[in-house]
């Protein structure tokens, strides 16, 4: 029987574990429109300048070197469903027998006013420097106006993006930037404002608690209950009438699926592909869709949350059931194992839940440090990573405070 033909779109934590496990029973073909996977759990550490930009980022080829994918870099700009095509924006028509897209997410400004022209997402690597170069401008203004004039950073969402985030940047308040001008430093503020009644609300009602006191002791303002109505140029308007001053608002409040999607002409649900418990989208049997932009929904009728695992977890599902389909057996559902959750706070803080057991403090820190090293793409990347985090450790500096503007 011959191999199948199998077009992948994105080449995320998704994508790239999809076309390894397609490997040895598929012609695969990745695309992605940049030659580089972003590990996004750790890209708050370059905007805070904990990170140099290149170590969270590795080439794609170099990732395939011991395989047979092909790589195209290029984005998708339409689907021939007649004819099983996609036509790439290079102009390059790919066939498949198989479609996969993973082409992950994008921010969600859930409509918000002022959002999109007054925020900074934190999705790319350009993103993150760009966060970096603002907070450490702003540090420079405050170091020559020699008074006491205010710089407040507030960081929109309490997940575990937002909270580390806010985390890092009271971080980077307390020990660089407090060694370089203590005088400027002490009138940096951070708020970290969520929404909902508590931080972190997949993890227990405990947890979160002690994130907020970790984070406070960090100095961050912490707001909940605060919904945002209006991002302006310095302030963040709240539902309540409130407001409060925001020279730099980061938006992690929410991401959607990435809009891209709109041009493979398929079915939508809630800023998400439609997909069946098969994960094949509903009414295209030879498309999948996996990760981030896929629309499946737990046992509890609700959508899967947007994490690495469960992209992973999908896209090796995937090969699974394109394997029963070349064998002409019956499809399965896929069914996702939670294997837990976890956020970093700040130096020997994070909090860790797995299957009902709470871990906090140094032990949960240390979790976090080497399951995040595990899985960072690359010797180099993880050597310099470790070099990075043991500097920061034992100097409490941060060797990567430029400001480097990415247009």
């Amino acid at each position: 029987m011959s191999r199948p033909k199998v077009v992948i779109l994105g080449a995320g934590f998704g994508g790239l574990t999809a076309a390894r496990a397609l490997d040895g029973i598929a012609e695969v073909t990745l695309v992605d429109r940049h030659n580089f996977q972003t590990f996004l759990p750790l890209l708050y550490q370059v905007s805070t300048a904990g990170l140099a930009a290149d170590h969270v980022a590795y080439p794609i080829r170099g990732a395939l070197r011991k395989t047979k994918v092909k790589f195209r870099m290029g984005s998708p700009i339409s689907v021939d469903h007649k004819n099983k095509s996609v036509k790439l924006d290079s102009s390059e028509v790919l066939g498949f027998d198989y479609l996969i897209v993973a082409l992950g997410s994008a921010t969600n400004d859930f409509g918000i006013r002022g959002v999109a022209e007054n925020a900074l997402g934190m999705k790319t690597v350009n993103e993150a420097l760009n966060i970096r170069s603002e907070i450490m401008r702003r540090f420079e203004d405050l170091c020559r106006f020699e008074d006491d004039t205010k710089f407040s950073i507030a960081v929109v969402g309490g997940g575990p993006t937002g909270v580390e985030m806010a985390g890092a940047i009271a971080e980077l308040k307390r020990g660089p930037l407090t060694s370089d001008n203590a005088d400027a430093a002490k009138n940096i503020d951070v708020y970290l404002v969520e929404a909902g009644q508590r931080l972190l609300p997949a993890l227990s009602p405990k947890l979160s608690e002690r994130t907020k006191k970790d984070l406070e002791k960090l100095g961050v303002k912490v707001l909940t209950n605060a919904a945002v109505k209006e991002v302006k140029p310095r302030q963040i308007f709240f539902a309540d009438g409130q407001k409060i001053p925001a020279e730099i608002t980061v938006w992690a409040a929410g991401v959607k699926g990435e809009p891209t999607m709109k041009k493979l002409s398929i079915p939508e649900e809630s800023g998400r592909i439609a997909v069946d418990s098969t994960l094949q989208v509903t009414n295209y049997p030879y498309i999948f869709a996996i990760g981030d932009i896929a629309g499946a929904k737990g046992a509890d009728g609700r959508f899967l949350p947007m994490v690495a695992p469960v992209a992973m977890q999908q896209a090796r599902f995937v090969a699974k059931q394109i394997q029963r389909l070349q064998d002409s057996a019956p499809l399965t559902a896929f069914k996702y194992v939670d294997k837990g959750s976890m956020a970093t706070i700040g130096r020997h803080k994070a909090v860790v839940e797995v299957k009902g057991v709470r871990i906090g403090g140094v032990v949960a820190w240390y979790m976090w440090l080497w399951l995040h090293l595990f899985y960072l793409l690359g010797g180099r990347n993880k050597i310099g990573t470790m070099a990075d985090w043991t500097w920061n450790y034992l100097t409490f500096d941060r060797g990567n405070r430029h400001i480097m503007d990415i247009s």
